[in-house]
């Protein structure tokens, strides 16, 4: 039960700290559980985005969507995505980019990759019929959470654990927990019609291919890295849903 407390404390903001302390080793295992986390913050999209859309435009609604998410996660995964960019834009070597993503100021990549962001998230999910775009919200969360979690047992970590931002360094996964982790993320799949559920590849292939650039760039992946993947890999299943809703139409 407290690794399932420490992965929502940890991916969340909600006050769980408040009612029960967990001890730090907790935490080194919570990226195996990033997929329960997922089926909270994208339940609550799909729940903003319906409630929305009942009386505002899809545009809206859909803005309204991924706002409930930030607040819900304190902008976690975003904050990363803009240092991912910054780092991986404007650094020149292994150190220069360790360097720039530790740097909390946010540079010209980093701004620029959450406009396209947004852009890209508020045009795609207000497209689509608003049943599959809530089912889409929920399942492009939880399955990319889990396809992106799967960095941890691809590469080493590339800083020092002192020199984390978390001070902690993510466990690799068992092979019963990855099992276990599978086992959250299948199901959210199920939500879509069936035509659609091939859009699960795509954040496959867009992990295998971040996790190549990291490997090449910095030899390994940082907490930033994650936040960046998981975005990233969302972005690429919702790109495939559209894509197949119009071809359908």
């Amino acid at each position: 039960m407290k690794r399932v407390l420490a992965a929502f404390m940890f991916f969340t903001r909600l006050p769980l700290w408040r009612m029960v302390e967990v001890p730090s080793h907790y935490f080194k295992r919570v990226v195996e559980l990033w997929p329960l986390t997922g089926w909270l913050t994208g339940g609550v999209m799909a729940l903003t985005m319906w409630l929305s859309a009942q009386i505002l435009p899809a545009t809206v609604a859909a803005l309204m969507a991924i706002a409930a998410r930030l607040i819900l996660t304190g902008a976690l995964h975003d904050d990363g995505l803009a240092d991912f960019c910054d780092g991986f834009g404007g650094g020149t070597s292994r150190e220069r980019i360790l360097a720039i993503m530790k740097d909390s100021h946010i540079g010209t990549y980093g701004v620029i990759s959450l406009i396209i962001y947004y852009t890209l998230f508020v045009t795609l999910i207000s497209s689509l019929p608003l049943h599959l775009a809530c089912m889409t919200l929920i399942a492009g969360d939880v399955w990319s959470k889990f396809c992106a979690s799967q960095v941890i047992n691809l590469l080493p970590y590339a800083r020092k654990e002192e020199e984390s931002k978390a001070r902690t360094i993510y466990n690799r996964m068992s092979p019963l927990a990855w099992v276990i982790s599978l086992l959250i993320a299948l199901p959210s799949l199920l939500l879509l019609p069936y035509t659609y559920i091939i859009s699960a590849v795509a954040p496959i292939i867009a992990t295998l291919l971040m996790v190549l650039m990291m490997r090449h760039r910095i030899q390994g992946y940082t907490g930033d890295c994650c936040g960046a993947l998981f975005l990233i890999s969302e972005m690429s299943f919702y790109i495939s849903v559209t894509i197949i809703f119009g071809i359908l139409r």
